[in-house]
């Protein structure tokens, strides 16, 4: 069956039941869904829009948002959607770039962006309620103003789920331009077709949906819309298995996404190891790292009981209703996942790209390995490029179903991503054990090279150090052949504390001394340096480290 097809059949089959719904605001049925998708349609068919023309879309995740992208895809258009935390800049390019007909935004993008530095785009529509906010067509313009009479004329007694037809597409068509965050320069516009998404759904149906959730529960969305693994995952698949979703619609703060978890209970959870490590940090550490219970945990007789009972309220500071909790994005701090993993928590790390919409790796979590992120996914080989692929770190490369069709318009970019065999090459470093379980190590372009060419991962060492005293989050850079760590402190704890800054930097200094004795000689870290604002960071909460290399 078709992706559009999949749509179809999920909004037929569940008209009635709840669909999607803003955080504390309205809730549209798969009903309302359909019919406001087939409004959107209306609009593009006044002005052209055909199959392969192209549709942007930029803004904080809400149910409009996903109303727009599934209307773009079922009219047989292509999407392109724009993470919202770009810059006014960086949205006029992308959306120039991909030769967009028409951009619908949210209400705080739609503040920023100038249209005049977008002189071929023909409409730009306002996601919170589709009015118009530019219009260089009458005939768009006249599809706004008379959108209730022009449905009215298309349905002229009642729009009933046999009236949903949807663009019946092909595995090989451009269905999306994802323009990469990237931590390293210039997007690239990713080309993903039909197929990458039926791949990723289909896999994440066989494997999760249907043996372990039931349609009708609910599901919340946290990682933004626009970028590949919650569009997969938190978005598309809930949506196609008819699971409510709730969109927070604000910046996702763990207190936000805490208070969210208790009101929604979410079947499943998504999140970036940011999330889950603050959550972790601020609500259950403290709980437990005190004397009586650290003595507990020592008797072999009652720490087993004790440990369950820790689970069961990190259990429930998630909503308490979850089959398990699926981490990606990043590598999960070595002392988060030892503790997940010492209560038997139900937890996951899964891997993969935009290239690939994303998945490339997953196991669920009865089969999850520590410092693992999975093994292959059905439809996709998995190669480490290294003589010794157990034992010695190569970069990752991967073929199959859900690998992109190339960059949009830069066919140099595309030529070195994948190879003449079809393998994209992730510039990913890791390892694979016998039986398939996939071990990152780093980035290939993040890799540092000690004085006598050994190579230093910043990763590995970050995670210990994120891990200590104060220790808010880290970079480590090269500065000449010396390795530097910048650390941004704890600083609320520092103020609850009293601590001054003179404190603080005593305190990194013996955190760095400490990291030392447990490094490589040709990786210690020769100073430290305090760092007073959180790091700049991509929408999947990757620091953007090429920000900070000279700082």
């Amino acid at each position: 069956m078709s992706f559009n097809k999949t749509i179809e059949k999920s909004i037929v089959t569940n008209w009635n039941y709840d669909a999607l719904t803003d955080y504390k605001g309205a809730t549209l049925q798969f009903n309302d869904v359909a019919r406001k998708i087939e409004k959107v349609h209306i609009l593009l068919e006044q002005i052209g829009i055909k199959k392969g023309d192209k549709v942007a879309i930029c803004g904080r995740n809400s149910a409009h948002w996903a109303v727009a992208f599934l209307a773009t895809l079922t009219h047989g258009a292509v999407a392109v959607p724009i993470l919202h935390e770009f810059n006014a800049e960086q949205i006029h390019n992308i959306v120039n770039h991909s030769e967009s007909r028409i951009l619908f935004v949210g209400d705080v993008v739609a503040k920023t962006i100038d249209a005049t530095a977008m002189p071929d785009i023909e409409g730009i529509i306002y996601l919170p309620d589709f009015s118009l906010l530019v219009s260089r067509s009458d005939a768009l313009t006249y599809g706004r103003e008379h959108l209730n009479e022009l449905f009215g004329k298309k349905y002229p007694r009642v729009f009933k789920a046999s009236d949903v037809h949807y663009y019946e597409d092909s595995e090989e068509e451009l269905a999306l331009i994802n323009y990469t965050s990237g931590t390293t320069g210039f997007s690239k516009g990713v080309m993903l077709p039909y197929r990458a998404l039926t791949g990723n759904i289909d896999f994440i149906l066989e494997y999760l949906g249907h043996p372990y959730m039931k349609p009708h529960t609910n599901m919340l969305s946290i990682l933004p819309m626009a970028h590949m693994y919650g569009m997969a995952v938190e978005f598309l698949y809930p949506f196609i298995y008819g699971i409510h979703i709730f969109f927070l619609t604000r910046l996702p703060s763990p207190a936000i996404i805490a208070q969210a978890f208790s009101d929604i209970r979410p079947s499943l959870i998504v999140a970036v190891p940011l999330i889950i490590e603050k959550i972790i940090r601020k609500k259950v550490f403290p709980k437990i790292q005190n004397n009586i219970m650290r003595l507990l945990l020592t008797m072999p007789v009652i720490s087993k009981r004790v440990k369950q009972k820790i689970c069961e309220q990190v259990y429930e500071a998630f909503g308490g209703n979850f089959y398990e909790i699926i981490i990606g994005g990043a590598a999960l701090n070595q002392e988060v996942e030892s503790f997940l993993r010492s209560i038997d928590f139900p937890y996951t790390v899964g891997y993969g790209t935009t290239e690939c919409a994303p998945l490339i790796a997953y196991s669920d979590y009865k089969d999850c390995i520590t410092g693992s992120c999975g093994t292959p996914v059905k439809g996709m080989e998995v190669r480490i490029l290294s003589h010794d692929p157990e034992h010695v770190e190569g970069e990752i490369v991967t073929r199959g179903y859900n690998v992109m069709l190339g960059y949009y318009k830069n066919e140099e970019a595309t030529r070195e991503a994948i190879d003449a065999d079809g393998w994209y090459h992730t510039g990913d470093l890791g390892t694979m054990s016998a039986d398939g379980h996939i071990f990152i190590r780093g980035r290939k372009k993040n890799m540092l090279l000690g004085a006598n060419g050994q190579n230093v991962y910043p990763e590995e060492i970050e995670d210990r150090l994120n891990s200590m005293a104060m220790v808010s989050e880290s970079i480590v850079v090269q500065r000449d052949d010396k390795f530097v760590a910048i650390i941004h402190p704890d600083y609320d704890e520092a103020r609850n504390l009293g601590f001054t800054d003179e404190d603080l930097s005593n305190i990194m200094e013996q955190n760095r001394k400490d990291l030392n004795a447990l490094l490589p000689a040709y990786s210690k870290i020769t100073s430290v340096e305090l760092h007073q604002e959180e790091f700049a960071k991509t929408p999947k909460k990757s620091i953007k480290r090429y920000l900070y290399q000279n700082v």
